[in-house]
């Protein structure tokens, strides 16, 4: 029998992992609400019509398809239509309906436009949803890019204005903030400036794959940028247009400044630049002081996803090597995919298995985030026993999360198991506590111990968590 294993790309969570999980989505959420967002969940699945073409060239290709299985056919043609495109698909490569018809979720904003369109006599516009569920993408694994991973979104459709922009940055902003994450850094650029740029390169047609190059800067660097486009069809001059555009150096106003300069001859170009400058505008009236990330205009700064029409956004953490943490922007007819014309969006998701990442590497999870229960009684059996499970229902009761080692076991393996788990505090209840009508609280970080009353314990841990 081979050992078991679980798909590349997929891994297991432990209770310690899944709590600290927890703890980032906990954290999102709150923010979240905070800001008038509301929860919002949509199938793993999705029609594979729904997903096709909404992602570029390189999305298209990465989108897990599920093959039907025939089973949910009544009619006996229908299963030997399917048979036959089986055999078409083993003799020679073949896309059908017949042989797949679904997918598995790339991200949420599709699934979320095509959940709008479906809902929109129901809902009240602006809406503002939050969401965090798994998606899929069939790439190759390798550190921080998974297979199966966490999206957590929140978008805004049913409003133009920039407003929503700044909040978005705020977002980011008060979410790092909380989650004590150094050096991140939330680069902005706008798809209209990057479609200014290809006019200048005198080939607008070819924005797409200006931009889908200039999204692997980071990756590949200039000189594999360069490559690219050649290979794509950009000219010299246009290169050259780019490389002078993206070596624009200072602060966010004065890249603005220069931007402006260079893109006089395209309205679109200056359009981008227009929204850049409201939109920071906005975040300067409502952001908080305290926030230690900047927001960095970066022109270079692309995101391949074919949805997005103005400002964009991209998270890093500078502090560790990983790619982007988060990015979004704003997708002013992503519902008009589904029919709903003229309905704009933006719209932010938190990459959570790498924020998770990025956390245990710099060791930003407070110590007690992957522990279960704070308390754990110890277990002397016979009247002790009883004594114990009284204290544990007063515990449970002031919503202390408690647990009892369940059989009357040797004082230190009691002791090496509370420790492996990682629990705080101990109560001990043996003859001399029963006969005190006390429990004796041993602190396992610091080793004190003393004698008290359960309703001082109670006390103690409610002012330590």
């Amino acid at each position: 029998m081979s050992k078991p294993s679980i798909p590349q790309g997929t891994r297991d969570f432990s209770p310690a992992e899944v709590r600290k999980r927890q703890y980032i989505f906990n954290t999102l959420r709150n923010i979240f609400e905070i800001y008038g967002f509301q929860p919002l969940e949509t199938p793993a699945m999705e029609n594979l019509a729904t997903l096709t073409g909404k992602y570029g060239e390189e999305g298209d290709r990465l989108i897990f398809k599920i093959l039907n299985n025939g089973l949910h056919e009544k009619k006996d043609a229908d299963k030997e239509k399917l048979n036959t495109e089986w055999q078409r698909l083993l003799d020679k490569p073949v896309s059908s309906p017949v042989i797949t018809e679904r997918a598995l979720r790339y991200d949420l904003t599709i699934p979320f436009a095509r959940y709008v369109v479906m809902h929109q006599n129901e809902l009240a516009f602006p809406f503002r949803r939050y969401q965090m569920q798994p998606v899929w993408r069939a790439d190759r694994p390798q550190r921080g890019r998974y297979r199966e991973f966490w999206q957590c979104d929140a978008d805004v459709v049913g409003s133009n204005s920039l407003i929503n922009e700044a909040e978005l940055l705020c977002i980011y902003q008060g979410a790092f903030a909380k989650l004590c994450m150094p050096q991140v850094a939330i680069k902005i650029n706008s798809r209209k400036l990057l479609a200014g740029l290809s006019e200048l390169c005198n080939a607008p047609e070819k924005m797409m794959d200006i931009t889908i190059a200039l999204d692997k800067l980071d990756k590949i660097g200039w000189d594999g940028v360069t490559k690219e486009l050649q290979q794509r069809g950009i000219d010299s001059n246009g290169i050259a247009q780019i490389e002078k555009i993206i070596n624009v150096t200072g602060n966010n106003e004065e890249k603005l400044a220069a931007f402006e300069s260079i893109m006089q001859q395209s309205a679109t170009g200056m359009k981008g630049i227009e929204e850049l400058r409201q939109t920071l505008a906005y975040h300067q009236q409502i952001k908080d002081a305290s926030w230690q990330s900047v927001i960095e205009v970066d022109i270079s700064l692309a995101r391949g996803l074919n949805y997005y029409t103005g400002v964009i956004v991209e998270v890093v953490c500078r502090a560790v090597q990983m790619g982007s943490i988060g990015g979004g922007g704003r997708y002013d007819d992503l519902t008009g995919l589904f029919g709903l014309k003229n309905l704009s969006g933006v719209g932010v998701s938190f990459g959570i298995d790498r924020i998770y990442d990025v956390m245990e590497e710099l060791d930003l999870f407070p110590k007690n985030a992957a522990t279960g229960a704070a308390v754990m009684l110890t277990n002397f059996g016979g009247e002790n026993e009883a004594y114990a499970l009284q204290a544990l229902q007063k515990l449970r009761a002031a919503d202390i999360a408690a647990e009892i080692y369940p059989e009357a076991a040797k004082f230190d393996k009691q002791m090496k198991y509370a420790n492996k788990k990682g629990v705080p505090y101990v109560i001990l209840a043996g003859d001399e506590e029963r006969q005190k009508n006390l429990v004796s609280l041993k602190n396992f970080h610091t080793g004190a111990q003393e004698m008290i009353h359960i309703e001082d314990v109670i006390a103690i841990l409610k002012g330590g968590l």
